[in-house]
């Protein structure tokens, strides 16, 4: 499928900051036309309710199906007459065999590697497309705490574990920092951090509007929190990894950077995975950071026609 821009793409402008600091990190003009096009759909299949080969069958009739190279249960969509885009719609969907799912949002549960029978902390899980994946990797075995920080996010995590059918979560609401009271020691954690998504903007085009560096500066604060009480509650030989939809050093490599320094017994570990990416950031705005920061998963939108993520995959040795 080939990118296609938004109709008004002529009338879309970003702040000049913006274009300086992305200038500077990465190609203007491809990331600026990636994100002003149009995302291609795509599903996951929960395999929790019904098998890959089952939910092609029933949707191949309409449904063009191409498979996502990095998740063997993922697959962008797109109707054989291009007359729908409305995949929320089928009935596939309200029975919980299918989780409508960004391809670059299935890479951190993919890289975490849950397990049936562990003890699984999803940090910041609304509205529970990584939970239910990492529940279906984990067959519904073992635990799984699903946490989040406000009320109102609770609603659409609740209905989309009941919807795909998952049984081993159990749903938490408070700031992630409490979790250190518990005395729970976890075999895996996801911190799925808050972040200022511009990775996002062929998504939410708001993004651009309500971009700015004193914002991302806060985030900042909040996601070293996290990721330091994620790495503080996990065992001893337990994997954590970080993720935002972010493209910001500051939100990513910066707060890696800020969590291997403090602590010597917090590794980076490789990121294999079949899919294009680039490089790292190991130097912004004046500050290098450490060299093992490399060893993180940096993409951009314009790499592999997704949205631009970041992950790190993070073992306590």
């Amino acid at each position: 499928m080939e990118q296609v821009p938004f109709h008004n793409i002529s009338e879309i402008t970003f702040k000049p900051k913006f274009i300086d600091r992305y200038s500077n990190l990465t190609d203007w003009e491809a990331f600026r036309q990636c994100s002003l096009s149009f995302l291609k759909r795509s599903i996951r299949v929960n395999t929790l309710k019904i098998t890959i080969k089952e939910l092609k069958q029933r949707l191949e009739k309409n449904w063009k199906l191409e498979q996502i190279p990095w998740c063997k249960d993922g697959f962008w969509i797109e109707h054989a007459k291009k007359e729908r885009r409305d995949i929320g719609n089928l009935i596939e969907h309200s029975l919980g065999y299918f989780y409508i799912q960004e391809a670059a949002s299935m890479i951190p549960p993919i890289i975490l590697e849950a397990k049936p029978n562990e003890i699984v902390l999803d940090i910041a899980a609304s509205p529970g497309s990584k939970t239910t994946q990492i529940a279906q990797y984990m067959e519904n075995n073992g635990i799984l705490i699903a946490n989040d920080y406000t009320i109102d996010r609770m609603k659409p995590l609740s209905i989309n574990l009941q919807r795909c059918g998952v049984s081993n979560a159990i749903i938490t609401l408070m700031e992630g920092q409490w979790f250190k009271r518990s005395g729970i020691g976890f075999d895996k954690i996801l911190v799925d951090a808050p972040c200022s998504g511009t990775g996002t903007i062929r998504k939410s085009l708001k993004t651009i509007s309500i971009w700015n560096p004193d914002m991302v500066k806060r985030l900042s604060i909040t996601q070293k929190q996290l990721i330091e009480t994620g790495f503080n509650l996990l065992k001893e030989n337990g994997t954590m990894v970080y993720s935002t939809c972010s493209l910001e050093p500051e939100e990513n490599e910066a707060v890696v950077d800020f969590l291997i320094n403090k602590y010597e017994n917090a590794k980076l570990e490789e990121i294999r995975l079949d899919i294009k990416r680039s490089n790292a950031i190991l130097e912004f705005d004046g500050r290098k950071y450490n060299d093992e920061v490399k060893r993180c998963l940096r993409i951009w939108p314009q790499d592999n026609d997704t949205e631009g993520f970041f992950v790190a995959k993070i073992r306590k040795d």
